[in-house]
């Protein structure tokens, strides 16, 4: 015998899908959630993570910027004590330099000139006087030059002048201070040379009929070779003694 259901099925069956749409929506909606959620949390630890850095970075920077004030200051000061190592080291090579210049004016003055003022601008030096005739001034020109404590005479003004009897000429003159003690650059390397100690003593110049010494650590003679050895060591102060 058949059988016929006459309950609305397609109704039930239409429920079932919508109750079954709803619940994969339902765990889709929660999948999205938990996938914002561990978004955000990522994004957020890098952002954090980045954000310390940033102010690692910063702390850094300001300690940098901290030891770059403090170099700045130790370079000024450093180059405040090089100028006022130079001043000093300028006073100390220049401290005689007074007493040669007015020694070298005494010395380099001819008869027949005379000096009536004296002005230094640096080192720059202008000389006025009186003198007989060009010639004296020509020769106190030339001793200038050659005394080594000034250099570059260079005569500006010479004129005749009522004044002085006997001395009819007035002369300006400028010339530059110069120290034959400082040192030289010889070589051209643009460094001045070291200057010699004062005491040094000169080189003995050696003598060519005086044997040459030898050397500390030379090997010991030959017993046959002592003999002769010792004459011409003993004759050796004696010139043209040992032949």
């Amino acid at each position: 015998m058949a059988r016929i259901n006459l309950l609305p099925w397609r109704a039930e069956r239409r429920k079932q899908r919508q109750k079954e749409f709803g619940v994969m929506l339902g765990l889709a909606a929660l999948a999205g959630l938990v996938l914002w959620f561990a978004f955000n949390m990522y994004y957020n630890a890098q952002i954090s993570g980045q954000q310390e850095r940033n102010a690692y970075l910063e702390q850094q920077i300001a300690e940098v910027d901290t030891k770059i004030v403090e170099i700045d200051e130790l370079d000024r000061q450093r180059a405040r004590l090089l100028a006022r190592k130079e001043v000093i080291e300028q006073l100390q090579a220049n401290r005689s330099q007074m007493v040669h210049l007015f020694d070298s004016l005494v010395r380099t003055i001819p008869d027949g000139v005379i000096l009536t003022a004296i002005k230094q601008e640096g080192e720059k030096l202008t000389l006025e006087g009186r003198s007989q005739s060009n010639s004296r001034v020509s020769t106190y020109m030339r001793n200038l030059e050659g005394s080594g404590w000034m250099t570059k005479p260079d005569l500006s003004i010479i004129e005749a002048r009522d004044g002085v009897a006997g001395l009819p000429y007035a002369f300006i003159l400028s010339v530059q201070l110069a120290n034959p003690n400082a040192p030289k650059d010889e070589d051209g390397d643009g460094i001045p040379d070291p200057v010699p100690p004062v005491n040094a003593e000169p080189a003995a110049p050696v003598d060519p009929a005086t044997p040459a010494a030898a050397p500390a650590d030379a090997p010991a003679a030959e017993p046959a070779a002592e003999p002769a050895a010792e004459p011409a060591a003993t004759s050796a102060p004696v010139e043209g003694g040992a032949q």
